[in-house]
């Protein structure tokens, strides 16, 4: 087991990577505070995993179990409110910890309602997906989307602790193994260019799930982002750079209706474009953009914009983007590999050239929206 450490004085906490890390009660147990436990998962994940939380949780005064429908189109606030619901019908105090047991969703979910239950209770994330592992577990962002924009209602809320369980990857779907790699490919891009080379050579290893591949891809990870939080927990500078590709990526997931692309392949496609608008502005070689969409093909990641989205219906959605500041879009680019930066002066010209460019690119080679399931 590998344990990392996001330090924000006192609202520090672990990271532990390892496997089987809910064999005993003791590693999960120690980071509860009171008698009262509220598991929080989907009905995907709970039958594979839940039934372990709560024997390494142990006895407890009051234990309830929270299941909500598996898929982004349930990161809502009906979700929320029936997480708060459930814990007041049972009486859950001040004191009592809710365990995320899932994916991003379910991460981001309990999150937000542990911030808002009683003004704030703890919470644990125990995420079972990759790109919840190597992203949004860590960090202490917490929301839920609106129909016209993803993650616009939330709360900055540290866990407790993040336990990252390589075994939960083993009944990861392929697709959101992929998803989840688009998160780590995003690292190397914008702080780390070694890292960056070696999934160059690692992706066979990742996809094949191979743990050892895994455990490196998801410590240097956690470990890159842990280090960008220290440094700005809440976004005010350095941490917007975790967004390269984000502002195009939650365009296309609102445009197509949260679920149908997967987080991880609309930023995948997003980061392509910021290559592709870093290059525009002369600031990379237009190899790089084919280097990343190899890593990109070889993970078996979308390349392309969806059809019909045009760059009139991406500026619009663009506009409402929570990353806009007194009218101005911000934007994560690459001045090199490992050397991200964010800019507010992108015209609206330079993107309209950008995304018709992309849509021609699209047109031109139909039939490869998305990865197969």
């Amino acid at each position: 087991m590998h344990t990392l450490h996001v330090e924000l004085g006192e609202r520090s906490y672990p990271v532990y990577i390892g496997r089987d890390l809910f064999s005993g009660q003791s590693l999960l147990a120690r980071h509860i505070r009171g008698n009262q436990v509220a598991i929080v998962s989907n009905d995907t994940v709970a039958p594979l995993y839940v039934e372990r939380v709560r024997e390494a949780l142990g006895e407890r005064q009051l234990l309830t179990e929270i299941v909500l429908p598996d898929g982004e189109q349930y990161k809502t606030l009906a979700s929320l409110e029936h997480i708060l619901d459930r814990l007041l019908q049972d009486n859950h105090s001040r004191n009592t910890t809710l365990v995320a047991v899932g994916g991003g969703v379910v991460g981001d979910i309990a999150g937000f309602a542990a911030a808002c239950y009683q003004r704030g209770v703890d919470f644990v994330q125990v995420p079972t997906t990759l790109l919840a592992q190597v992203d949004s577990s860590v960090g202490g962002k917490t929301a839920v989307n609106h129909p016209l924009g993803k993650n616009m209602i939330g709360a900055f809320h540290q866990p407790r602790a993040v336990l990252i369980d390589t075994v939960t990857l083993h009944t990861l779907p392929r697709r959101e193994l992929a998803a989840g790699l688009a998160e780590v490919i995003k690292y190397g891009l914008i702080c780390d260019p070694g890292f960056y080379q070696w999934l160059q050579e690692a992706m066979p290893r990742l996809l094949a799930r191979d743990e050892a591949a895994l455990a490196e891809a998801i410590e240097r990870s956690c470990s890159l982002k842990a280090g960008v939080v220290a440094a700005d927990e809440r976004e005010g500078g350095l941490r917007a750079i975790l967004n390269l590709g984000h502002t195009f990526g939650h365009a296309i997931e609102t445009a197509q209706g949260y679920g149908n692309w997967l987080h991880g392949e609309a930023v995948a496609v997003g980061m392509l474009l910021a290559l592709r608008l870093s290059v525009q502005r002369g600031w990379l070689d237009p190899a790089e953009t084919v280097r990343l969409e190899r890593l990109l093909h070889a993970a078996g990641l979308p390349l392309d914009v969806p059809a019909g989205m045009g760059p009139a219906l991406f500026l619009e959605l663009m506009a409402r983007d929570k990353k806009v500041v007194d009218g101005r879009l911000r934007l994560v680019l690459l001045r090199a590999i490992g050397e991200a930066c964010v800019v507010d002066d992108v015209t609206p010209a330079e993107l309209e050239d950008l995304l018709a460019a992309a849509q021609l690119r699209r047109d031109s080679a139909p039939g490869e929206d998305r990865p197969d399931s």
